[in-house]
């Protein structure tokens, strides 16, 4: 089913200073996509960040671009490859030294992929949940240890996917990793809110970045764009907007919950 096409991405959203103050560690935020622009939006509304990724050399230039817009002081980061407990740690470690806190996390690292379950390899399934799913779990369980020890509470958003609702060919293991991430967000959230800490999910169905290209084809990318209202892929600062939120005291008493930014009708 296609959409009729839509006036384009709106206008970019000021910031309001929702975050200031705050120290955010982002995962998976060395390029052009929802990492990245999560940064970015960070930034503009006030909080100093540490990102991690693992691409060293994007991190870098990401990192020194950042820096040189909004200051050296407020932006750093490690390479961290989020299936690995001692460079999860590292990460958070950085923030902790710099910062003498952690206030937010944010997971976006994931992993795609597109193969047929019947044809679908063990390496397969095991490289994309290990990195999506179980990279999630390990970053959340790092932060809610330092979060509890501090008394001072935080907030953890996760980047899911409508995929974890709606099936997709060639994507069980994706799919079932972001599902994953929904139920791990929920049983979080109930531990944790006895010591002040709040988790919550985004759930985007297509965001536009170049790197998307490596993982899929341009048919399917048209396709999946037309099955939104808007007849196009959200903008990733659009997604990050939402993240913003989750992040910020207007979604207060928000946990548990997954937010899907999404103008998808099937």
């Amino acid at each position: 089913m296609s959409s009729v096409e839509g006036p384009g991405p709106p206008p970019y959203v000021p910031a309001h200073d929702l975050l200031s103050g705050r120290a955010a560690v982002i995962t998976a935020a060395a390029g052009t996509g929802i990492g990245g622009a999560t940064a970015r939006r960070f930034l503009e509304e006030g909080a100093s960040v540490v990102l991690g990724d693992a691409h060293a050399r994007r991190l870098a230039h990401h990192i020194a671009a950042l820096a040189d817009e909004f200051g050296e002081r407020r932006v750093a980061g490690v390479p961290c490859d989020v299936t690995d407990d001692d460079q999860v740690a590292g990460l958070l470690d950085l923030a902790e030294r710099r910062h003498g806190t952690l206030d937010i996390l944010v997971n976006n690292a994931g992993l795609g992929g597109t193969a047929d379950l019947a044809d679908m390899t063990d390496d397969q399934w095991h490289k994309v949940l290990d990195t999506t799913l179980t990279g999630t779990f390990r970053c959340t369980r790092a932060a809610l240890r330092r979060m509890r020890a501090s008394g001072t509470g935080g907030v953890i958003v996760n980047n899911a996917s409508v995929v974890g609702w709606r099936a997709q060919r060639g994507q069980a293991h994706y799919a079932a990793a972001k599902a994953g991430v929904m139920a791990l967000t929920r049983c979080a959230a109930v531990e944790a809110a006895a010591y002040g800490v709040r988790v919550n999910a985004v759930s985007p169905s297509l965001a536009a970045h170049p790197h998307l290209a490596r993982v899929t084809t341009p048919a399917l990318l048209a396709e999946l764009a037309g099955r939104e209202a808007f007849g196009r892929a959200a903008e990733p600062w659009e997604v990050a907007n939402v993240i913003v939120f989750l992040a910020s005291g207007y979604s207060s008493y928000m946990t548990g919950e997954t937010v899907a930014v999404s103008s998808q009708r099937a």
